[in-house]
């Protein structure tokens, strides 16, 4: 039988398991949903051993609880650690959804609930590829480990710990991760290029109580004032960050970079529309795919604060904050660009006002060569089953845990993804298309034979 009759046959049966995985309501972010993640945990852990997987353990962290499994029984052959997580984001707003986001549906050849594209839908095609190989032909073509957690959606505070005290125990060859997109329906990608992160909270201080604008107004310093101008300072008038030295350790676009973006023949037209845009925005002189794949960024997130409620309120406010990320790129240091916007802050603010600042996260960027034989064979792979080979692509985004998988492990990272960019991860009406469902099985069984062969 052909794995393309195998999945067939296996659909509804498939479908049927996932959508089980899919109610079960693994918010990592919040407390009361421990109980849940523990569930969804077991539940990883009884899948992979009905699939055929080894040695499968539930391993208890600080937080929440990381998954292990292998099938080593191919020598000689190359060992691929596959990395997924079960945790998902919260559902808010819920109101938004068009059916509850933990009771999955099926419309328009489309599976709706929270995690069906981020990432157990995707994840759980991995676990029925080595099944399928398994019972098939009763043997894998390669020595397979998997490595899941419970707390990507929350930067994973404890799997690098387990990475360093473990990394004999999940030394491999590649590291195997779905959890990207492709470009476009029917067009594949692999991420060799993920932008690292940073934030901070800020907090600007001036009287000691909010105070009445007609009695002090013009006379005393005013919080939202002083954080409006503190934050117009990080940027100049063509997009870029005015911080000194934030664009240290940034690689310039080569002309064959350049090309490579210009391959992806992105339609911004299409992106307005979509968007409800008159016109894109940004650092001058780059298109949309370059500023979004290869540049750095700092960007708002959250400001607030004085009187937000319905009418007028005559107030002079006491406080005013501010959430602030970056996304990096090449050899941005984190904690050095934390300290710089630090720095250009205090230097910036207002008389009168007083700074409290808290830096919250670091995680670096990863590039890879995509001349690497590891991706090359997966780009081959993609082209047998999707009739079109996968393009080679910087995504926005950050995925911390990857860069540091690689480094630890000392392996080259392929991301495979099977989503697609309008799937509304992390957004109400989240979905997985299940035409990739379907290519997305055929493309991974294709890839972990086509490894055997070096």
């Amino acid at each position: 039988m052909s794995y393309e009759s195998y999945f067939q046959q296996h659909r509804e049966q498939h479908l049927d398991e996932l959508k089980q995985l899919l109610t079960i309501p693994s918010i990592s972010a919040l407390s009361e949903h421990k109980p849940d993640i523990a569930r969804a945990a077991e539940w990883i852990s009884s899948s992979l051993s009905s699939a055929g997987l080894e040695n499968v353990e539930i391993i208890p962290t600080k937080g929440h609880p990381i998954i292990y499994a292998d099938h080593l029984h191919a020598p000689g052959k190359p060992t691929v650690l596959v990395y997924g997580h079960y945790d998902v984001q919260p559902v808010d707003p819920l109101h938004l959804w068009e059916t509850p986001p933990f009771e999955p549906t099926i419309r328009d050849g489309k599976l709706y609930a929270r995690g069906a594209t981020d990432d157990k839908g995707q994840l759980f095609l991995h676990i029925k590829a080595v099944e399928a190989i398994l019972k098939e032909e009763k043997q894998l073509p390669v020595n397979i480990k998997f490595c899941i957690e419970g707390e990507e959606e929350i930067a994973s505070p404890n799997l690098p710990p387990y990475l360093d005290e473990h990394k004999e125990k999940l030394a491999a060859d590649v590291v195997l991760i779905s959890d990207t997109a492709l470009l476009e329906p029917g067009k594949p990608a692999i991420c060799i290029g993920l932008r690292g992160l940073c934030s901070l909270e800020v907090t600007v201080h001036t009287a000691n109580t909010d105070l009445h604008s007609g009695t002090f107004g013009g006379g005393v310093p005013n919080a939202l004032h002083a954080i409006v101008s503190l934050l117009a300072s990080l940027h100049d008038d063509k997009g870029r960050v005015a911080v000194e030295g934030f664009y240290q350790g940034v690689p310039e676009l080569t002309p064959a970079m350049r090309e490579e973006f210009a391959k992806q023949q992105f339609n911004e037209t299409k992106l307005k529309a979509d968007l409800g845009l008159d016109t894109l925005y940004g650092e001058e002189g780059y298109s949309f795919v370059e500023r979004t794949g290869a540049r750095p960024t700092l960007e708002l997130n959250g400001v607030y604060g004085g009187f937000q409620g319905e009418g007028s309120k005559t107030v002079i406010p006491k406080e005013a904050h501010a959430k602030i990320t970056c996304r990096l790129v090449g050899d941005q240091d984190p904690q050095d660009i934390l300290d710089k916007i630090e720095a250009h802050l205090k230097q910036h603010v207002q008389p009168g006002a007083k700074l409290n600042i808290v830096q919250v996260e670091k995680a670096r960027a990863f590039t890879i060569n995509p001349a690497n034989p590891m991706l090359q064979k997966a780009a081959d792979a993609y082209e047998r089953v999707y009739g079109t080979r996968a393009l080679f692509t910087h995504d926005g985004g950050s995925i911390p845990i990857v860069e540091t998988l690689s480094r630890v492990l000392n392996a080259p990272a392929v991301m495979m993804g099977f989503g697609l960019p309008d799937e509304n991860l992390h957004a109400p009406n989240e979905h997985f298309n299940l035409e990739n469902f379907d290519k997305g099985l055929l493309t991974i069984v294709d890839y972990l034979k086509s490894l055997q062969h070096r």
